[in-house]
């Protein structure tokens, strides 16, 4: 036994398990117990499982660097991404893992955040509007310094879907366009090369499943791991879209 093993606590990790394409699956939590190391995180954790514990498992990962997003999920309550959770904050050593809600379950905490970001994407227009015909031989307009930062701000979004996750409102109105939709239409709206105005936005998200749906909770600030400033930017656009007539 190394010393990691011997003098590292013992974690319990309660994870619930589904497949809902299996009629004989039912949603139950597993419990398994790891020995903690030297700055685990839930990413390492959640592989050492299902490397030794449980190969079923299923969960999804790919930069490991809180880059992609996809290794979101609610543990102890608290929407987070794996990958940048420390199992050292759980004093107690013990770590409930759901699936996010909100989003289609592929298998235990495996969720379609893809299939609901791709459906947003389409709704909000999510491509440049402009009357001018692309030509690459062209030098492009010169942008100001200060708008071209606020356009890259809202483009570090990573889609992980904590946000919805964590907005009461997108849980009770699965047509809710949530703050990741909100952000990208703000996104575009700064951007200068899109033409659209104040009316074309107002037709996309000028209802109770867009703008003026958001309670203000900021729950989707609170939690967004990229720390975007979710609320001052849907705040900004509702006071643009409210005057429209």
């Amino acid at each position: 036994m190394n010393n990691n093993r011997k003098n590292g606590r013992e974690l319990t990790f309660s994870i619930l398990k589904y497949n809902p394409k299996d009629i004989n699956s039912k949603p139950t939590f597993v419990e398994y117990r790891l020995h903690e190391t030297p700055g685990m995180t839930l990413f390492i954790a959640l592989n050492k499982i299902r490397e030794t514990m449980d190969a079923d498992l299923s969960f999804d990962f790919v930069c490991r660097a809180g880059i992609c997003g996809s290794c979101g999920m609610v543990v102890n309550g608290k929407p987070l991404l794996a990958c940048r959770t420390l199992t050292k904050d759980y004093p107690d050593g013990k770590i409930q893992i759901m699936p996010m809600p909100a989003f289609e379950l592929i298998k235990d905490l495996s969720v379609n955040t893809g299939k609901w970001m791709n459906g947003m994407s389409k709704r909000v227009e999510s491509w440049i509007h402009s009357s001018q015909e692309h030509d690459i031989s062209k030098i492009e307009e010169r942008v100001d310094p200060d708008v071209a930062d606020e356009t890259f701000e809202l483009d570090r979004c990573i889609e992980c879907g904590i946000c919805i996750t964590s907005c009461g409102t997108a849980l009770m109105n699965h047509n809710f366009i949530g703050a990741a939709g909100l952000n990208r239409v703000a996104r575009f709206y700064v951007d200068p090369h899109d033409e659209r105005d104040d009316q074309d936005y107002y037709e996309l998200v000028g209802d109770d499943d867009g703008i003026f749906g958001c309670m203000s909770l900021m729950a989707c600030e609170d939690h967004c791991p990229k720390n975007l400033p979710l609320q001052e930017k849907i705040a900004y656009m509702r006071r643009k879209l409210v005057s429209v007539k």
